[in-house]
């Protein structure tokens, strides 16, 4: 994780959206817990583990949120930057958090990290294939892909994703030879990104269509700095750009981390969590979006812990996914919470 996106006030609440704060226990306890309402399984398709100063979100902190809800039969472990090799090739240090991540679980829960997406740099065209094979080997059976993350905006109010380096990547020939060796490999893409620039992923998406992609965090809406105002006309774009993208049959959408970035719900301000229900009223329109244009069959629930955690507990997050799943079919249901992120991750 680079350290620009974390960072800590004197009270120890956040203070701007876009970056990310150890969660405040205190705060989050002044909404009561909610017994966990899922009676299906649950794989939350997206969590990170990390060490940064003052903040360790490691197994054991990870274990203690997946208690509240007993329904998780399986974890995706998500890249973060975390335990990079410390020497070697710039291009193989990303490994070592494969690496790390499966010394980790050896002994630990069975469930945790059933599939983990690492980070290759597609910038390196055909280059990338070895650091991708290093990754499988260290993987030892685990290593599902890569995410590469392209989040880029001109505000200076709207922090770039890491590897945000410059507008349009996932347009370029280059990028797109990186993403034809993950393709030969039958390892699967995560992109992460903005609202406006979901045609990006369309382009790639037809230039590679034997690539599995993953839309994360519902395509990325923006909802402060320039993007606080027009939120209905900001609506509008990233629905007709998530309608774009969910043409292509191979992309997946997966669903949640929409509290750093999407500032729906004002964590920054707020006196108190959003219980599950007024979360879910909050979330409705966005979550039914992705839904009505992916369908059950391409669309994944994931928590983004710890990022997430600033705002809800990991409890209540999976009983407001419960409730805005209230109307779909037992069928639909089972796809949204586990069967679709096992198809896409290849999960046993």
């Amino acid at each position: 994780m680079d350290a620009r996106f974390l960072r800590r006030t004197s009270s120890g609440r956040p203070d701007e959206f876009g970056t990310i704060f150890p969660p405040d226990p205190d705060w989050l306890r002044l909404t009561p817990p909610e017994p966990s309402e899922l009676d299906i399984p649950v794989v939350d398709a997206h969590h990170h583990l990390w060490n940064l100063p003052g903040y360790d979100y490691d197994l054991p902190e990870l274990l203690a949120d997946l208690d509240q809800v007993p329904a998780v039969a399986g974890t995706v472990y998500v890249e973060c930057a975390s335990h990079y090799r410390a020497d070697g090739p710039a291009e193989f240090r990303p490994v070592g958090e494969t690496e790390h991540v499966v010394a980790l679980i050896a002994a630990g829960d069975p469930r945790i990290a059933a599939g983990i997406v690492g980070f290759a740099d597609l910038d390196l065209g055909d280059a990338v294939a070895p650091v991708l094979e290093a990754h499988v080997e260290a993987g030892e059976g685990r290593f599902r892909g890569i995410r590469f993350g392209t989040g880029w905006d001109e505000s200076p109010d709207i922090q770039n994703t890491q590897t945000g380096r410059r507008p349009g990547m996932l347009r370029e020939e280059t990028v797109h030879a990186g993403a034809r060796r993950l393709a030969a490999l039958d390892l699967s893409l995560d992109v992460w990104l903005f609202h406006h620039q979901l045609g990006d992923v369309a382009t790639l998406a037809e230039a590679v269509p034997d690539l599995r992609i993953v839309l994360d965090h519902c395509g990325g809406p923006l909802g402060y700095g320039p993007y606080a105002d027009d939120r209905a006309g900001n609506f509008m774009l990233w629905r007709a750009g998530l309608r774009e993208v969910a043409a292509r049959p191979n992309v997946w959408c997966k669903i949640g981390g929409l509290v750093a970035r999407g500032a729906a719900f004002d964590y920054l301000t707020a006196t108190r969590p959003p219980s599950s229900q007024e979360l879910a009223l909050i979330w409705r329109p966005w979550v039914e979006a992705c839904i009505e244009e992916f369908g059950a069959d391409r669309c994944l629930f994931e928590s983004n812990f710890p990022v997430d955690k600033m705002g809800v507990s990991y409890g209540l997050l999976w009983n407001c996914y419960h409730l805005l799943t209230e109307g779909a079919s037992e069928d639909e249901r089972r796809r949204l919470f586990a069967e679709s992120a096992r198809d896409v991750y290849r999960l046993a």
